[in-house]
């Protein structure tokens, strides 16, 4: 082997190597648009999420009350069906 034929095989190597790094990173430059473009949609998607929700903390009062009621009427029933269950020798 000659000298010359050493440095084509080099140069050959050579450019094999660049060519794989470039069509690597054209490959990651794509999925990393493409993954901006998800994570735009995600942030408007929680946006929402946010908006939709903002007019929660007001409610919940309301909802809060209405359990405590419905704790209060199940407990009840709870003891009624314990009571029951006595007569009939179940618990």
């Amino acid at each position: 082997m000659t000298a010359y034929t050493l440095y084509i095989a080099t140069m050959i190597i050579v450019g094999l190597v660049v060519l794989v790094l470039v069509i690597y990173l054209l490959l990651i430059i794509a999925a990393l648009r493409r993954a901006g473009t998800h994570l735009k949609q995600l942030a408007g998607g929680l946006q929402k999420i946010v908006d939709n929700t903002g007019p929660l903390p007001n409610k919940l009062d309301v909802i809060n009350g209405a359990l405590l009621q419905l704790h209060g009427g199940l407990s009840s029933v709870d003891k009624h069906l314990v009571g029951i269950a006595k007569v009939f020798k179940l618990v």
